[in-house]
């Protein structure tokens, strides 16, 4: 049985756990009929383990998306190891401590601009370095976010950073969607990955899903929201861009 995504080459970055969405994306996506590759910042040794856990080998290559000489050669490394590219997932988001747990109004502006230029900006970033990857036949750009609409306990600066990622999508889906390239989103519940982890007090922003959610929310299981990456990076959606499709259970439609 042929899979949705066969024939298609996918850039995926943020694997740098089993439990992280993006692990689960890539494995999806192999299982899909995808040939993938994975870019991984600051420990690629890191993400060449978890990948020996995917259902084929794949290539990792190192890409800090603050880097413009890192930005710069990435094309010249894709096109060698897969020829093109037809997808890539941008799961990156990083605040410095300072940034987070609490600390909303006494943070200084290097560590927000340290969190918007790695959580928001790099999604331009990323797209633009791999553009000239996608040629005539477009591609498809997914992002992942965390609902931006509220301010939620503990998340602080990533709030406004994930606000400034859906209003880059949409920027990038107005400006490339005249060569086929569709950017979209999206927006999953809580998951227990690194990121989460590196939340202070991130079980108290979680436990809203436990009273709120209508469809009973794992937070143990990231795989419904790959599945939603999976589906944007296929066929099925091709005239769907600058979108925020939500994995959360519904918690988004629910009000208190």
């Amino acid at each position: 049985m042929s899979g949705i995504l066969d024939g298609k080459r996918i850039l995926v970055t943020g694997v740098l756990m089993e439990s992280s969405i993006a692990f689960h994306t890539a494995k999806l996506a192999q299982e899909q009929g995808a040939e993938i590759i994975l870019t991984a910042f600051p420990r690629p040794t890191l993400t060449e383990r978890i990948a020996r856990k995917l259902p084929r080998p794949t290539k990792v290559i190192e890409l800090d998306v603050t880097n413009a000489e890192h930005l710069a050669r990435l094309e010249s490394v894709v096109r060698e190891e897969l020829g093109g590219l037809d997808g890539v997932v941008h799961s990156i988001g990083f605040a410095p401590q300072d940034a987070l747990g609490g600390n909303f109004l006494n943070t200084p502006f290097e560590s927000v601009a340290t969190a918007m230029h790695v959580s928001a900006y790099s999604l331009k970033s990323l797209t633009m370095a791999c553009l000239p990857l996608m040629g005539d036949g477009g591609g498809s750009v997914v992002g992942l976010t965390f609902d931006a609409q509220f301010a939620w306990p503990q998340y602080d600066w990533m709030g406004p950073a994930k606000a400034a990622l859906e209003a880059t999508s949409r920027y990038l889906a107005r400006d490339l969607g005249k060569q086929n390239i569709r950017c979209n989103l999206i927006s999953a519940g809580p998951i227990g990955s690194m990121a989460a982890k590196s939340i202070p007090g991130f079980s108290e922003l979680a436990d809203v899903w436990n009273h709120r959610s209508p469809l009973e929310w794992n937070m143990s299981d990231p795989e419904p929201a790959g599945r939603g990456v999976v589906a944007l990076l296929s066929d099925w959606f091709p005239m769907t861009t600058g979108e925020i499709v939500h994995v959360d259970g519904g918690l988004h439609a629910i009000g208190a």
